[in-house]
């Protein structure tokens, strides 16, 4: 069942290529889908709490089929930006469709490809790191490989990492700090591996300077391209490309958002943190959702065990909840009150639940 289940995320293509193709009120859906359907069905079906014996987690884990839908995905991703390429510059669509269709490509690059690009960042094979980099190419956000694995998971749940939002932070004023705090902490930890291998800033090991040229050749190549196969100045392919890469890695910024609002680890005599568990992650099991993200919401567990590949990630009770799944979590995350009246009053109430399992 779960094998198929995560086929799922081929639904979000799919979605868009015939919504655009058919028109009108089709192009929004790939977002009805996204943002009422999934949360529906999040919240009539069962949640799925159900782990991987312990017994089957190592030939679970060397499972290839799970290791190839995502190298898939690699593809689809490609293809489907590089459509969105001769869409907009072949096309006549008003700023309403647009809109649609460019919101609709972050959701397939932001929503589903980061997803994937997280997963594979996290592993040691080379090729699953180049196709990690190649996804966070087609949104502009490369610096993520750095500091997500060698930043945000050394510091998560500690007031040093910019990923954690917390409490009473506007979703809109955390966007700005994880995302420029983020990015400058990349550099600082970049500059630091090379230091530490006697390498200068100059030198062609210097992932960051890669990273700010690659999007840009992807996206000049294919600027160039089109420009010639329509005879004019394509400039519609470099606008639709920045834009779905902001609101792309906006998606990504929202469920960091989400994923340790309000998170604290305790701050030892040492001045060093308590070790990263379980507890410092909200955690969601909500089938359809977790289908469609890889298991992505089982994020107390990631955390926990960076290490474990998403098909054998566990559901943990003693996590702190969240009420829903991601995609409603977030349209939650973008209405402030909203959100703090529904997690304000839940972290309160976890963390009480939690000082008096430890008096226990």
């Amino acid at each position: 069942m779960k094998k198929i289940g995560f086929f799922s995320a081929l639904i979000l293509p799919t979605l868009l290529v015939f919504g655009m193709q058919w028109g009108g009120p089709f192009q929004w859906m790939i977002h009805i889908f996204v943002f009422l359907l999934v949360p529906l069905m999040d919240y009539v079906i069962q949640k799925d709490t159900a782990n991987v014996p312990a017994a089957e987690v190592s030939e679970t884990t060397k499972a290839q089929f799970y290791k190839l839908i995502t190298f898939v995905w690699v593809y689809v991703q490609l293809a489907v930006v590089i459509w969105g390429f001769y869409w907009v510059s072949t096309q006549e669509m008003s700023f309403i469709s647009w809109m649609a269709f460019t919101s609709g490509i972050a959701l397939v690059t932001g929503g589903i490809g980061i997803t994937v690009a997280h997963e594979l960042g996290h592993r040691h094979e080379k090729i699953e790191q180049t196709y990690s980099k190649i996804l966070l190419m087609t949104v502009c956000y490369m610096h993520f490989f750095i500091e997500h694995n060698r930043g945000h998971h050394v510091r998560v749940a500690t007031p040093e990492d910019p990923a954690t939002s917390r409490k009473g932070e506007t979703f809109y004023g955390f966007w700005w700090r994880s995302v420029t705090q983020g990015y400058l902490s990349s550099w600082h930890l970049e500059i630091e591996r090379l230091q530490k291998k006697g390498l200068g800033f100059w030198s062609l090991s210097n992932q960051m300077i890669w990273f700010q040229i690659l999007p840009l050749i992807f996206i000049s190549f294919f600027f160039g391209l089109f420009s010639y196969m329509e005879q004019r100045l394509v400039w519609e392919v470099p606008a639709f490309f920045f834009i779905q890469s902001i609101l792309g890695f906006s998606l990504l910024e929202l469920v960091n958002y989400l994923e340790h609002y309000g998170m604290e680890r305790k701050q030892l005599p040492s001045g060093a943190y308590e070790k990263v568990t379980p507890l410092h992650s909200w955690n969601a099991s909500q089938l359809v959702s977790n289908f469609l993200l890889f298991q992505l919401q089982r994020h107390s567990d990631h955390h926990a065990y960076a290490h474990k590949r998403y098909q054998v990630l566990d559901h943990n009770e003693a996590s702190p909840q969240l009420p829903a799944g991601y995609s409603a979590m977030i349209i939650l995350a973008c209405i402030p009150p909203l959100w703090f009246a529904v997690m304000d009053s839940r972290l309160s109430d976890w963390q009480k639940e939690r000082k008096l399992d430890l008096v226990k």
